[in-house]
């Protein structure tokens, strides 16, 4: 089971990865990676170098937790059985990965609908190709 800080929530979240992050597609899953800049609402201004009162920064300064992960999973992929289960084992999967990861990037996976029949061992090494691709881990992943 993947805890409860390495988890998207919020829709905002959701679409900050999907709409401003890298993508990538395998066969039966897209993934959507963005990477946080804590430089944003850093309090100072570039041109003049004097002090300014940010607004409600965009981003939370501070993040408990290492990397985190949203899942879409759409009834094109099957039945509500099937969705929950295609869920579940991307939570499994993604909780093998974490660790691999920087902390500071948000990770959604889109499941495809040929993501119900394949195996969990084959949707683990398309997300772990995935990944490398983006540049996001140097691991070669676990022997096939």
């Amino acid at each position: 089971m993947l805890p409860e800080p390495y988890r998207l929530h919020h829709r905002a979240d959701f679409s900050r990865a999907v709409r401003r992050g890298q993508r990538i597609g395998r066969r039966d899953l897209v993934v959507h990676a963005f990477t946080h800049g804590y430089d944003q609402g850093s309090g100072t201004s570039a041109a003049t170098g004097s002090e300014q009162v940010p607004a409600l920064p965009a981003e939370p300064a501070v993040r408990i937790g290492g990397p985190r992960f949203g899942l879409i999973v759409s009834k094109a992929v099957g039945s509500a059985v099937i969705r929950h289960r295609v869920a579940r084992r991307l939570r499994h999967l993604c909780a093998q990965v974490q660790a691999e990861l920087p902390a500071e990037i948000d990770i959604v996976i889109r499941a495809l609908p040929g993501s119900a029949a394949a195996g969990s061992d084959d949707l683990l090494r398309q997300l772990r190709t995935a990944l490398r691709k983006l540049g996001l881990t140097e691991r070669a992943g676990s022997p096939s």
